[in-house]
C-alpha cells in the first residue's frame, strides 16, 4: 500500500463512490504503479540545489508532489549537454549524476530506494517507497569504449538516449541539420548491440530518423522512446516521431512514453514559440545585448510579459496517447514528461508531479478501462523492461 492515510482510505472507497472520473483517477493512481520515463531531477540539482526530498518551492518534482500524485518509479535523467562530445569530461560528469542520485536515496531511506529492475519497482511498492531509475540522456559518455556500458549499467543505467541536441560518435541527431552520419555509426551499430546483450533499453528520443531506423534494423530487443510525442500532432518537427515510426516500435514491442511539454504537444505553441524565439533574439541584437545576460533576460521577461503564448492542455496530452493507441495499440504508450526539463511549457493540468491523476481521468472519461489505465501508467514500460531483461539473460547464458 501506498505513502498516506487518505490513500489507505481511497483504496477503500466503494466503486459507486468512484464512478466519477476525477475520484477514480484519484483511486488508480494510487493503486496502480507510475513510472515516468524521463525526469530531469539531477540537471536541476547542479543549476541550483534543493532537497527534493522535502518540499520544494521550484522544479516539477518532490517527495510530497510525487506522493500526491501517485508517482512510484520515475526515471531520473543523467542528462550530459552536448558540449561534453567535444570538450571532453562526459563520463565524469555521468558519474557524478549518478553520484547525486545515489545520495538522495540514502539521505532519505524511508522516501526512496534505488531502482534497477521489475522487481525493485514492485519491492519499493510494496514497502510504500518511491524507487529511483535511472536513464542516460546522450550516449557521450561511453567515450568510445563499450567497457564504458559496462560501467554504467554496473551503475544503474537502465536507458541510453543515443544522444541529445547534437551528432555525436553514436549516431546523429534530430535537432542537428548537419546529420554527421546519416544514421548510426559503425560504433553505434556495436553500442546498441551491447546493450542488449547487458540489459540496457535503447531510447530513440532525440536521435535522427535515419538513426531510428537502424537502430530498428539492429536492435534485437524491445526500445522506448523515453520522452517523445507525435509529429501528426506537430507536423516537421523531427524530434517527434511519425507514424511509421510509432507502428514500428509497437511491432518491435517497444513503448513511446509521451512528452508533455506544449512544444511538442501543440503545433499552435510550437509555432509561437518560434516566433517567439525570433522576435527576442531581433530585440536583444538590437540592443546590443547577450540573450542570456541580464538585460536580455529583462527583455525577454518583457516580452513574454507582452505577448503570452497559450499552453496545451491535459486534453492535448491525452490525444497524443489515444493516437499511439491507435497506431500500435495499448501496449505500446505510457508516460515521459520531461517534467524539470521543457520549463515553463508544461500544459495546464500537468504542471507538475502532483497531477497524473488529472491525466488518468482524461482518459478514463474517453472510455479508457482500468487495465488500460494500469497497461499506460506502468504495465506497458514494466513489460519492455522485463524482456530487455530476459534477452540479456540469454546472452549471459550463452558467455
Amino acid at each position: 500500500m501506498k505513502h498516506a492515510p487518505l490513500i489507505a482510505l481511497l483504496l477503500l472507497t466503494p466503486a459507486c463512490l468512484t464512478a466519477d472520473p476525477d475520484a477514480r483517477a484519484q483511486v488508480l493512481a494510487h493503486r496502480y504503479i507510475i513510472t515516468d520515463g524521463h525526469i530531469d531531477v539531477p540537471y536541476r540539482m547542479t543549476v541550483e540545489y534543493q532537497d527534493v526530498g522535502l518540499a520544494t518551492e521550484g522544479g516539477d518534482f518532490d517527495y510530497p508532489r510525487a506522493v500526491d500524485g501517485g508517482l512510484d518509479a520515475p526515471f531520473f535523467s543523467i542528462y550530459v549537454p552536448a558540449e561534453y562530445e567535444e570538450e571532453g569530461g562526459a563520463k565524469a560528469f555521468a558519474d557524478e549524476l549518478i553520484d547525486g542520485v545515489e545520495a538522495l536515496a540514502e539521505r532519505h531511506p524511508d522516501k526512496f530506494t534505488m531502482g534497477y529492475s521489475v522487481a525493485d519497482m514492485h519491492r519499493a511498492f510494496d514497502e510504500g517507497r518511491i524507487a529511483l531509475f535511472m536513464g542516460m540522456e546522450n550516449g557521450s559518455p561511453v567515450e568510445g569504449d563499450l567497457a564504458n556500458l559496462d560501467h554504467f549499467h554496473a551503475r544503474g543505467i537502465r536507458y541510453i538516449t543515443l544522444c541529445h541536441s547534437k551528432d555525436n560518435h553514436i549516431c546523429d541527431s534530430s535537432y542537428d541539420e548537419r546529420h554527421t552520419h546519416g544514421g548510426l555509426t559503425d560504433f553505434g551499430r556495436e553500442v546498441v548491440r551491447r546493450m542488449n546483450e547487458l540489459g540496457i533499453m535503447v531510447d530513440v528520443s532525440h536521435i535522427s530518423d535515419d538513426a531510428f531506423w537502424d537502430v530498428m534494423e539492429v536492435t534485437q530487443a524491445p526500445v522506448i522512446a523515453s520522452h517523445s510525442s507525435l509529429r501528426h500532432f506537430v507536423p516537421g518537427f523531427e524530434r517527434n516521431m511519425s507514424d511509421e515510426m510509432v507502428e514500428c516500435v509497437g511491432e518491435n514491442g517497444g513503448v513511446v512514453q509521451i512528452n508533455f511539454g506544449s512544444y511538442f504537444i501543440s503545433e499552435e505553441f510550437f509555432h509561437a514559440a518560434e516566433r517567439r524565439g525570433e522576435e527576442i533574439a531581433k530585440l536583444c541584437e538590437a540592443a546590443g545585448v547577450e540573450r542570456r545576460s541580464d538585460a536580455g533576460r529583462e527583455i525577454t521577461g518583457r516580452w513574454d510579459a507582452e505577448h503570452p503564448i497559450a499552453l496545451a492542455d491535459v486534453t492535448d496530452v491525452a490525444d497524443h496517447i489515444d493516437r499511439v493507441v491507435e497506431l500500435a495499440g495499448i501496449e505500446h504508450v505510457g508516460f515521459g514528461s520531461d517534467y524539470d526539463g521543457v520549463g515553463p511549457s508544461l500544459p495546464t493540468g500537468l504542471e507538475d508531479v502532483s497531477e497524473f491523476p488529472n491525466l488518468i481521468a482524461e482518459l478514463l472519461r474517453r472510455g479508457y478501462s482500468d487495465s488500460d489505465i494500469e497497461k499506460v501508467c506502468s504495465g506497458n514500460v514494466m513489460r519492455v523492461l522485463g524482456e530487455v531483461e530476459r534477452i540479456a539473460a540469454r546472452h549471459s547464458a550463452q558467455d
